[in-house]
């Protein structure tokens, strides 16, 4: 494996249409084994405790929409950006309804259509992404 991008066989890992990588997860569940990310983004309603690699926090509770939905766009941009060069992570809670969602609008930046951005993530990552019927209409308005 590169030490810039994950697996693409590996559990949770997501291949964007640019082919880009990005790793989803649930923080209730164990770090999965091997490389550790350079880089995450972590939906939570608390902030969350310090990693050993670079983050960002997005607000966000469980089964909600972020509390500041204007702040998930760029910081979406900063992790599909790098996500070129290093190994991303986006993960919530559980690892499929804001993880989901948030990796739904990343697929939209990368270029899929918003409206078929859930389909595809749910295809290509998990069945249970993106929980609410909230947050499937929060990606079907994203850009």
């Amino acid at each position: 494996m590169s030490n810039r991008s994950w697996d693409p066989a590996a559990p949770g890992v997501l291949r964007l249409p640019s082919g880009r990588l990005v790793r989803g997860r649930g923080l209730r569940n164990p770090i999965p084994s091997g490389d550790t990310p350079q880089f995450g983004v972590y939906l939570q309603s608390r902030e969350p405790a310090p990693f050993e690699w670079e983050s960002r926090w997005v607000r966000w509770r469980d089964f909600w929409l972020p509390s500041d939905r204007g702040a998930l766009a760029p910081v979406l941009r900063e992790l599909l950006e790098r996500s070129g060069s290093e190994r991303v992570e986006i993960a919530c809670g559980g690892g499929y309804g804001r993880t989901g969602t948030a990796m739904s609008c990343l697929a939209v930046l990368d270029g899929i259509p918003a409206a078929e951005a859930v389909g595809y993530i749910r295809e290509n990552y998990s069945r249970r992404a993106v929980e609410m019927p909230w947050q499937k209409r929060f990606v079907t308005r994203f850009d």
